[in-house]
């Protein structure tokens, strides 16, 4: 495994263990990386009006577009860093 694989292994457990709630941005932002560096370009069928979380969790994966896992890694990463600081 490589370092970067392990730093994000790490922040992902910390994620879920921060002192204070992220804002929903922060939220998606969370999921999206994760999900780009976990499972690659966002596909599938984005869910329907009756589902406005999945839709909102679709939509923030979906942006990233083509950035590649290790970017991912690396924003979550970051970005899990300053929410902790906060």
């Amino acid at each position: 495994m490589s370092d970067l694989e392990t730093q994000f292994k790490t922040a992902a457990a910390a994620a879920q263990n921060l002192s204070q709630r992220p804002s929903n941005d922060d939220l998606l932002k969370l999921y999206a990386y994760y999900k780009q560096a976990t499972q690659g370009q966002a596909g599938g069928k984005r869910p329907g009006f009756t589902d406005p979380v999945g839709r909102a969790k679709y939509d923030a994966w979906k942006k990233l577009g083509s950035l590649s896992a290790e970017e991912a890694m690396r924003a979550y990463i970051d970005l899990v860093e300053r929410l902790k600081q906060a």
